[in-house]
């Protein structure tokens, strides 16, 4: 009974310390796990071999680091809340296709400055460039510095003249 009961008492000793050196330990680690747990904040670098690009709105490629999550986003056009096409002027659509984009970045949570990637899709080339001037303040106002590929196609949806596709991160 006696050896019983010093077995309890050593197993009751042991337990114990091993309770404390386990308290030790968190209290010496945690604030290690607490720093090694925080996310890193996004990073974008700017890669621009040469300097032309700069007063054209783009980039030649981002670099995103220390991304937390990534938005893609399909083409937005200056379609009505109520989903109708706008039959505007390019100038008109550009501005609605862009208030569209920047309405569901801000839903989804991010921001245009996290845009790292816009195709623009556009029926005339030529009458894009001639209010290209409204993307280009709009970029500057968000902070948007992103890679961008200007295409002309044939058509778009209905009467559509402009289209937008982005990739967000942040």
């Amino acid at each position: 009974m006696l050896s019983g009961f010093l077995h309890c008492n050593i197993y009751t000793a042991i337990m114990k310390k091993i309770a404390k050196l386990a308290t030790l330990l968190l209290t010496i680690t945690a604030p290690v796990w607490a720093q090694t747990s925080k996310h890193a904040q996004m990073e974008k670098r700017i890669i621009n071999p040469w300097g032309w690009q700069d007063e054209r709105s783009y980039v030649q490629a981002v670099e995103a680091k220390h991304v937390e999550s990534t938005l893609y986003i399909s083409g937005q056009t200056a379609i009505s809340d109520d989903g109708i096409s706008s039959n505007d002027d390019m100038k008109t659509q550009l501005i609605k296709a862009l208030q569209n984009l920047e309405t569901v970045i801000s839903k989804a949570g991010y921001k245009p400055g996290g845009i790292v990637r816009l195709n623009i899709y556009t029926t005339s080339t030529s009458e894009l460039l001639s209010n290209f001037k409204i993307f280009q303040d709009w970029a500057v106002r968000n902070g948007v510095k992103q890679a961008l590929t200007l295409l002309e196609v044939k058509s778009l949806f209905e009467t559509l003249k402009v289209e937008l596709e982005a990739t967000v991160v942040k």
